[in-house]
């Protein structure tokens, strides 16, 4: 009982003090989510006020936030335009494998930790968060913008990545043999392959499965076969979220508009806490010696993915302002990149410090990037890319005519 007082007492205040900062962070243009990252770094491990009991709460409560967020952006979409999206997405994502994979390897190795953490941190490198990237355009109210289904095409194709990389880097690092490797690999494919299946040619089954008319029912149907999914897809090695991400693809019509008005106060709860908890999961004690290092690559990786989200947009004839509105928007990296630091520090099989870089890593393009992407709708932003566009329009007067 004791215990259960102490968490009642730590997660109310920790929520009371996120919504002020919610609040203050609104009121003077700023995203919450460094506010929120900021909060967990205080209250987390090495802070200023450890809290121990509430740890377990948000442990879960950021597994969820994450479901929700994946969740409430395939709400958004029908099962066609994500078809249409990715395929006209494939070379994007090739693209963006091969810029920001890169760097993370090449670091490893110039950091002597060898291949096998080189592979690590390639993937680290490589994957923006879905769930940072999708609370930033909600907040910001692009979610309606030409340039977001580029946004999301391009975080699709990573997490479905992450559904085949995450079973052979797992197989890498416990150094089982090619066969098992191949196995989990099989598993990976198949289920991403039966659940889109699902999604993209019974979706019109699953909606009518669910109550439009009725809210409490449709909320509790919704959550609960959300979260079903998210847990097998997570048993079989593959992404949580991409499973939430074809739920919500597979709801369409009625169904979709109703569950995404009732779904929005859950997804913001639990987008918070995911966020506060990974600044509780981050140790500040172990920031100042990988500081450096990590912000160097976190400036070579943000202007790769800046670039890779500017060449997708101008690809499908997005303007420019557009342009540089999605390759901000996908700056910060999160989720998978900490799991997948730490299957690596588990496992044994590289560098301690590469947890230490990871989280610092991962911190500053967090922190950055829901900032950076705010840069485009400022003011001076707007005037500077409309005088460039009227520049580019304008015809250039011949030397005859001018003399």
């Amino acid at each position: 009982m004791h215990d259960f007082t102490n968490l009642l007492i730590q997660v109310g205040a920790l929520l009371f003090l996120l919504g002020l900062l919610g609040r203050l962070g609104r009121r003077v243009g700023l995203s919450p989510i460094p506010l929120y990252l900021l909060a967990g770094l205080a209250f987390g491990h090495g802070g200023v006020l450890e809290l121990h009991a509430s740890e377990e709460f948000f442990a879960v409560g950021a597994e969820i936030g994450v479901i929700l967020l994946l969740l409430m952006l395939g709400l958004e979409y029908s099962a066609d335009e994500l078809v249409g999206n990715l395929r006209s997405a494939a070379p994007a994502g090739l693209f963006d494998a091969v810029l920001n994979a890169l760097p993370g390897a090449a670091f490893a190795l110039l950091l002597g930790w060898g291949w096998v953490a080189a592979v690590v941190l390639a993937g680290i490198t490589w994957v923006s968060s879905s769930g940072v990237i999708a609370k930033v355009l909600a907040d910001l109210g692009r979610l309606g913008n030409r340039e977001t289904p580029v946004v999301l095409s391009v975080l699709v194709v990573e997490d479905l990545a992450m559904a085949f990389y995450l079973p052979l880097v797992t197989a890498l690092l416990a150094g089982v043999g090619l066969a098992k490797g191949g196995v989990a690999l099989g598993i990976a494919v198949l289920t991403v392959v039966t659940v889109l299946v699902v999604a993209l040619r019974y979706g019109n089954l699953v909606s009518r499965a669910m109550s439009a008319d009725n809210p409490e029912a449709l909320l509790l149907g919704v959550l609960g076969l959300t979260l079903l999914v998210a847990g097998v897809a997570a048993k079989l090695q593959v992404s949580a979220a991409v499973g939430a991400f074809l739920v919500g693809i597979a709801l369409s019509g009625p169904v979709a508009h109703h569950a995404t008005e009732l779904l929005t106060p859950l997804r913001d709860l639990f987008a918070a806490v995911f966020f506060v908890f990974f600044g509780l999961a981050t140790d500040p004690r172990h920031i100042p010696p990988v500081l450096l290092p990590a912000l160097l690559l976190a400036l070579v990786t943000m202007a790769t993915k800046t670039l890779t989200g500017y060449l997708a947009a101008r690809r499908v004839g997005i303007a420019e302002p557009g342009r540089w509105r999605a390759g901000l928007a996908l700056v910060p990296r999160g989720e998978f990149s900490i799991v997948i630091a730490g299957l690596a520090v588990a496992a044994g099989s590289v560098s301690p410090k590469l947890a230490a870089l990871a989280a610092t890593y991962v911190l500053i393009t967090v922190v950055t990037g829901p900032m950076l992407a705010r840069l485009p709708d400022l003011p001076w932003a707007k005037r500077t890319l409309r005088r460039r566009a009227l520049a580019q329009r304008t015809p250039a007067t011949p030397a005859a005519d001018r003399a």
